[in-house]
């Protein structure tokens, strides 16, 4: 009987997530990877392969700013696999502008923090029936951006902002992440399934793939060896896969392994479960599960 992991992750054909699905796929996980772009796919599988000739490795498309292919996905995944022993959010965008998605949200909401919600809880039975299995959710230390979070309000805000406002909006997206994760793991406790979020602290892979001089600077950063994005992976693989996560759930957790507290708002249950219940009802009309 093969002891191989199925685990799927999320934003893996680029920076940190392909770094962690290579070191994954090392450690023989069968991995699904969510995409949006088939070029992507071709370029991540075969880079895995060069690395893993033996890997197995299944690509599933997916939008995560067109909320309903996000749960096409996650209905096909959960018909077709039997057990998931590990989902992997990752994917995330910091946009310098306000883009509004398709289905009418802002981009940084519905790519960081809408999708991923849908995703987990469309899959959220299958985590059950597979465990002992792991959510690990990418959040980040931005967080702090954000001072406040009123659900009614920043799930579906639209406003436009500047280059230099949109670090609070981004940051407002990774606070929902953690507020996310530690209501699931309430929720999902004495289930077998752990849920866990992570910083994966500062890192130059596709940084600021929107400003002009993203390239250069990283390639300064990196000559000066700042922001080693192999850090960033780690984190996200040991919460994935080390035994000494296993059994840990509802913590939040620095690139080096030590928790983490978050800003007040973030820590409180009452805010926790009421994001969770204004993200459960935007989420309805693609959520057959109504979770």
């Amino acid at each position: 009987m093969s002891t191989s992991k199925t685990i799927l992750i999320t934003g893996a054909t680029n920076g940190l997530g392909r770094i962690a699905a290579k070191t994954l796929a090392e450690q023989d996980a069968h991995l699904i990877i969510i995409a949006r772009s088939q070029e992507k796919m071709d370029e991540t599988h075969a880079e895995i392969l060069r690395s893993v000739p033996s890997a197995k490795i299944d690509f599933e498309y997916a939008d995560f700013t067109r909320l309903s292919t996000v749960a096409d996905a996650a209905l096909k995944i959960a018909e077709k696999y039997q057990r998931i022993d590990v989902l992997i959010n990752n994917a995330g965008i910091h946009a310098f502008e306000q883009r509004i998605t398709a289905d009418g949200f802002g981009e940084m909401v519905s790519v960081n923090y809408l999708a991923p919600w849908l995703l987990t809880s469309i899959l959220r039975q299958r985590l059950v029936e597979s465990a002992p299995s792991r959510i690990v959710t990418v959040a980040s230390e931005a967080s702090r951006q954000s001072k406040s979070l009123d659900p009614t309000r920043d799930l579906t805000d639209t406003t436009t902002y500047t280059f230099l406002g949109s670090s609070q909006y981004y940051g407002c997206t990774k606070l929902m992440n953690i507020m996310f994760s530690m209501e699931l793991a309430r929720q999902l406790k004495d289930t077998g399934v752990v849920v866990n979020c992570l910083c994966p602290g500062f890192n130059v892979t596709g940084l600021g793939r929107e400003v002009p001089f993203a390239g250069l600077l990283e390639t300064v950063l990196k000559l000066f060896s700042v922001g080693d994005p192999n850090r960033g992976a780690s984190i996200i693989v040991q919460l994935a896969s080390d035994t000494a996560f296993a059994n840990v759930s509802g913590g939040y957790f620095s690139v080096d392994g030590k928790p983490i507290t978050p800003i007040d708002i973030g820590n409180d249950i009452t805010a926790q479960q009421l994001l969770w219940t204004e993200t459960a009802k935007l989420m309805r009309k693609y959520n057959p599960f109504n979770e």
